[in-house]
């Protein structure tokens, strides 16, 4: 008789375990011969060498299979057990697996494409309406590579630029100010990342979120970087920004040129930054539109409603002339 004990790393034990633990006494009324004890994240066992590496292998292989699909259902467990492979609707284009077992893949064109241009530069810029899913799809490129063992982190980062709104009157502290900016970028990871490893990636840093201003004097090395709301980024910023690139890191800057919320005399640093960095081999430019946009059917709709007026109404930013940018577009 021996005893060992395994660490689950890369999975929510919750998750593992399943609902009441229906995961965990199934184990053991499979392997009647161990004594399975489950505290947290460690399971140890007691039993024969042998019926304990056959233990070990169904439990890596598990983990795995958890880790890569957030979930584990009973049968998934007996296949394993059984040494059948489990069933899987498997799709080449999945990026990965949301927190449900929901496949999240490319759901346009434009998506496909900053999928596939991920895999060809190390630094991307998606360029895109509302709703076109360029800051969502690079999260969970973030997310595969992370948990694919591709990087050690994830550095997420917004301008801390108010749409029509002063700072000074929400309540709290700096962080408390700072974080209804950043929501946007919790939400897509809470699709992707179980709520306890999300929270224990952030406390060991592995996932970091922060405003833009905090990225000066840092050199970012294996992670994938991501800028979001960069139209609202001034020329310097984006150029401080940009220069924090480390060895083995990936950058992707998301924004909307029609949604700029900085003041008419300033220019924005992502539509000179694409203007100056027009050419440069190792940079690929992803222009969304419209056609990608991916939420309620009526978001595509406002924005046809909004552009309509805006072209009637609205005076022209010193700094973009929106009619040559959707030309741009569409001879793309």
């Amino acid at each position: 008789m021996i005893e060992k004990h395994i660490v689950l790393e890369d999975v929510d034990p919750v998750l593992f375990y399943g609902v009441n633990n229906i995961n965990l006494h199934l184990l053991k009324s499979l392997y009647p011969k161990l004594k399975i004890v489950a505290r947290g994240n460690v399971l140890r066992f007691i039993g024969d060498e042998s019926e304990i590496i056959r233990f070990e292998q169904a439990v890596l292989k598990m983990e795995n299979y958890c880790s890569k699909f957030n979930t584990l259902e009973e049968e998934v467990v007996i296949d394993i057990v059984n040494g059948r492979e489990p069933s899987t609707k498997q799709n080449s284009e999945v990026i990965l697996f949301g927190v449900t077992g929901r496949p999240i893949l490319p759901r346009s064109e434009n998506q496909k494409k900053l999928v596939a241009e991920y895999a060809l530069h190390d630094m991307l810029f998606a360029i895109g309406p509302a709703g076109s899913g360029k800051t969502y799809t690079a999260i969970a490129l973030a997310v595969r590579a992370l948990k694919s063992k591709e990087v050690k982190r994830i550095v997420l980062c917004r301008p801390a630029v108010e749409a029509g709104e002063k700072l000074g009157f929400l309540p709290g502290d700096m962080r408390d100010k700072i974080d209804p900016f950043l929501q946007p970028l919790y939400d897509a990871l809470q699709d992707m990342i179980p709520n306890a490893k999300l929270k224990e990636y952030m406390d060991l840093n592995i996932i970091q979120i922060a405003p833009l201003a905090f990225m000066r004097g840092r050199t970012l090395n294996d992670a994938v970087v991501i800028l979001d709301e960069a139209q609202n980024t001034t020329p310097q910023q984006i150029k401080m920004f940009l220069t924090r690139m480390g060895w083995n890191t990936k950058m992707i800057v998301t924004g909307d040129l029609t949604q700029i919320d900085l003041p008419p005399t300033k220019t924005s640093g992502l539509v000179e930054a694409l203007k100056i960095l027009d050419g440069v081999e190792g940079i690929s430019v992803i222009k969304m539109t419209k056609k990608d946009i991916v939420r309620h059917k009526l978001v595509t709709r406002i924005v046809d409603a909004y552009d309509r007026y805006e072209q009637i109404h609205k005076p022209k930013r010193t700094d973009i002339k929106q009619d040559n940018y959707e030309q741009s577009i569409d001879k793309d």
